[in-house]
């Protein structure tokens, strides 16, 4: 088998060919009057009128030999068949078409839609120019990529993968949609900076840089929250930013360290609210987007699971969940206890010594509980040192819910805490545990502190992971299978 080197200079060769035929091998516009998808859409009209008509796009597939040749072409709107027939064109046109054409080549077709003998709608070439020559080979439509460089090369693999295409294709969709919920709410889309001088909104490790200009170390975004909840300060009622967080920790097919998320924030409106909008949201999407209500996808066992969105939305309580898969009373439970039952499930001893009480009672609970919900779900009153930007309640819960779908968890939503004194006391504890060696736990931010003091409304809050999201619509197992370019350790 010829190596990447050798089938390249066959078709530099084969350029230099085209060139001194008088033929661009990379020009800068070449005709083109109708998509294929238009073709297609209006075929018969098209075939009927004779029209001559111009198209262009990638060379899929090539067969035949002699007088008559078929390309299927693709566009990025459809793929469709051009036939090569010598006594319909100039010779040395026809004969150039097979000396340099390949696979993967960009072309650009002239002439009358028609049907084959064969009933195939077609284009029927009377002249053509290259449009792009290709000066490697793209994978067969039969046999494609495998393994690893199906993500090393997802600009391959989406050329002869309809399906992996149509994918990405839904993925925008998806995120259109969602813009089109909350515009139609009056919200204003917002951009908050994502290098930031400490990490804030969430419990997770943070990716370090600096600043050489500032000479100063700053963080990579973690979650959106805090900047948003400052600019309702500032008067912006319904606020909400889709774009990437990134958290340092571990990857598997539901992690992974670079994210998108849809977060939002709507003043005087309450978790009730939230909880509507929620379903709401996310039925639309099923229904309008993805065009079906039941999904199939992957529990946190790998068991292929039902998932119905039509169907009822339970609601239950954290603290119940862990009375009854773990034995737990979160109230009263010792923190001693605790860690002996969060070692039970799984902590190591060393991590279990110097976790906080919220992160350890979060570990039991998605060790004993969370997997074991199926269909969508709201579970609430979270414990209170778990959601420091929340509400807090009485009985030492937060006023708070997450959605979790097959075992995951696709957001979280706060009656968001608007007190900066109970705030700041809050997150001194976190500081406190984080100095006590929870890697996970929040940092004090004056900064978000103080604007607190100027005062915030009364609002709630919402946050989900797109990827997650679309993995579920799109019925894949694993996040990487979402995102066009995955994170991969470089080859060797």
């Amino acid at each position: 088998m010829a190596s990447l080197n050798e089938l390249r200079d066959v078709r530099i060769e084969k350029m230099n060919k085209l060139r001194e035929a008088g033929m661009e091998a990379f020009p800068a516009s070449v005709p083109r009057t109708h998509s294929l998808k238009e073709v297609v859409g209006n075929f018969e009209e098209l075939e009927k009128s004779g029209e001559i008509i111009s198209v262009a796009g990638r060379i899929t597939s090539l067969r035949g030999q002699g007088a008559i040749m078929f390309a299927t072409l693709f566009d990025g709107t459809e793929r469709f068949q051009v036939v090569f027939k010598k006594d319909d064109m100039d010779e040395k046109t026809f004969a150039l078409f097979g000396e340099t054409v390949d696979l993967g080549d960009f072309i650009s077709v002239t002439g009358p839609a028609f049907t084959t003998q064969r009933g195939a709608a077609s284009i029927l070439a009377k002249d053509w120019v290259m449009a792009t020559k290709a000066l490697l080979p793209i994978p067969s439509e039969h046999y494609g990529l495998e393994g690893e460089e199906q993500m090393r090369k997802r600009y391959l693999d989406a050329i002869v993968n309809p399906e992996l295409f149509k994918r990405f294709e839904m993925r925008s969709k998806i995120i259109k949609y969602i813009r089109s919920f909350f515009d139609a709410r009056d919200f204003l889309e917002i951009e908050t900076p994502i290098l930031q001088n400490q990490a804030g909104g969430a419990m997770a490790r943070t990716f370090n840089t600096h600043h050489n200009d500032y000479d100063m170390d700053m963080v990579l975004r973690i979650a959106l929250e805090l900047e948003h909840k400052m600019m309702m300060v500032a008067g912006y009622n319904r606020i909400y930013e889709i774009g990437k967080n990134f958290r340092n920790e571990g990857t598997d097919p539901t992690h992974m360290q670079e994210f998108s998320m849809i977060e939002w924030y709507a003043a005087y409106e309450t978790l009730e609210t939230n909880m509507q909008w929620t379903q709401e949201l996310l039925r639309g999407l099923a229904r309008d987007v993805a065009g079906k209500m039941i999904f199939h996808i992957l529990d946190k066992d790998d068991n292929k699971v039902e998932v119905d969105f039509d169907g009822v939305w339970q609601r239950v309580k954290f603290g119940d969940l862990l009375k009854q898969n773990a034995g737990i009373d979160m109230e009263t439970i010792s923190i001693e206890d605790l860690r002996d039952h969060a070692k039970k499930w799984g902590m190591p001893d060393d991590e279990a010594a110097k976790t906080g009480r919220g992160n350890l009672l979060d570990h039991v609970f998605k060790k004993s509980s969370r997997n074991k919900i199926i269909q969508p779900t709201f579970v609430t009153h979270y414990p209170s040192n778990l959601k420091p930007l929340a509400q807090q309640n009485v009985d030492g819960t937060a006023e708070v819910y997450q959605l979790i779908v097959a075992g995951a968890e696709l957001n979280n939503a706060y009656a968001e805490l608007v007190n900066p004194i109970v705030q700041r006391e809050l997150l001194q504890k976190q500081s406190d545990a984080k100095l006590g060696g929870d890697a996970e736990a929040m940092d004090i931010d004056d900064r978000f502190l103080t604007a607190m003091e100027h005062g915030m409304p009364p609002m709630t809050g919402f946050g989900m992971g797109i990827d997650r999201l679309v993995a579920i619509l799109t019925e894949q197992d694993n996040l990487r299978d979402v995102v066009f370019f995955p994170i991969m350790r470089p080859k060797e």
